[in-house]
């Protein structure tokens, strides 16, 4: 029974977890966002966001990015993995909103292309703007969370004010995700153990809407439980963990860098 619709699922499952556990060891090895405070981290890639946003300057932005990647490298994050998930999510989403900008935005003709489409100059343009700043900050917003333990980000977010529920949400949301990939993972595989042979299409196509549906009376089920285990650990609205957070000369470093990079975006728009 090969490329099944089971096989698929649990491949993709495993991939998710195995990305997950990937980004944890990452942001506990010793590179340079991994020492710096999270609070300071947090409110510099803020900034560093709000800079690409209102910047209009694509060399400034592409300069952002250039800074991304080597901060990438100068935390000890493989450039390739970093620059693939950058893409993935680039392409899919955004991709898809500005492809459209290259037919309907009035400007000189660049291409011509069948059916009658005619690709402008403007368009193209606009596009690739749209990409390159979304790029950016993907990069520096998946830097904030593959440098800092989650536990730590949470923390960080509870210091810094902000509003307890929307704390609380996070971390129970990070932590049914892997909950429900782990019963993902049991029912699939159990699934798999029954099979003898390859099932018609129709009857897979069942057999997932079924096992979704059980999947999400499961959830319903363990959700106060989760947050009751939660509880019982010492969970209060953020987490409190050992890590005790202080801010040292290179995070004023840091902070300063980002606000200069701010102020650059203002003035240079």
């Amino acid at each position: 029974m090969q490329n099944t619709f089971v096989e698929r699922t649990l491949t993709e499952i495993n991939n998710t977890l195995e990305q997950s556990l990937f980004a944890e060891k990452l942001a506990r090895q010793k590179g340079l966002l991994q020492l710096l405070d999270p609070r300071a981290k947090v409110v510099g890639i803020l900034l560093v966001l709000i800079a690409v946003a209102a910047s209009r300057q694509p060399g400034l932005i592409a300069f952002f990015l250039a800074a991304s990647l080597l901060a990438a490298i100068l935390s000890h994050i493989p450039l390739g993995a970093f620059v693939q998930r950058i893409l993935l999510l680039v392409l899919l989403f955004t991709g898809i909103i500005a492809l459209p900008a290259l037919f309907m935005t009035p400007g000189p003709t660049l291409w011509h292309l069948p059916l009658g489409l005619t690709v402008t100059t403007t368009g193209s343009k606009s596009a690739l703007f749209l990409l390159l700043r979304v790029s950016t900050s993907v990069s520096w917003a998946s830097l904030l969370i593959l440098t800092t333990p989650w536990n730590n980000l949470l923390k960080a977010f509870g210091k810094l004010h902000l509003p307890d529920e929307l704390v609380l949400i996070l971390g129970m949301t990070y932590r049914y995700i892997h909950m429900l990939l782990h019963e993902s993972v049991e029912m699939f595989l159990s699934r798999k153990s029954r099979l003898l042979k390859k099932l018609p299409p129709a009857r897979e196509r069942d057999l997932l809407g079924a096992t979704g549906g059980v999947l999400m009376e499961r959830s319903l089920a363990v959700s106060s439980e989760v947050y009751l285990a939660m509880q019982s650990r010492g969970y209060r609205h953020y987490p409190r963990t050992l890590t005790h957070f202080k801010l040292r000369w290179f995070d004023g470093v840091f902070l300063a860098l980002s606000c200069l990079a701010c102020l650059a975006a203002f003035i240079l728009r």
